[in-house]
């Protein structure tokens, strides 16, 4: 399984301003829901969304990233207009 801090990186380096500018990220593996948390956190406020892991997966190992980007993205787009 992947560490937490592969996917934190991952999408870091896809939006280089999360994790800046007061939007911290945190990245967590929910054995509940079999998928990957991810929390973002700006002004008080947190949003957080799930990723599948094949899509985390093919994402880092393939360099197939438009679910997954696409997903970061509206997330980082919500708790930025809250």
């Amino acid at each position: 399984m992947r560490q937490s801090n592969e996917i934190c990186e991952k999408i870091r380096s896809m939006y280089p301003d999360v994790g800046e500018c007061g939007i911290d990220i945190h990245v967590n593996f929910e054995e509940q829901n079999n998928a990957w948390a991810v929390h973002l956190h700006k002004d008080g406020r947190e949003l957080k969304t799930y990723l599948e892991i094949d899509e985390t997966d093919t994402c880092i190992d393939r360099e197939k990233c438009i679910g997954l980007g696409l997903q970061i993205a509206q997330l980082r787009d919500n708790i930025t207009h809250l």
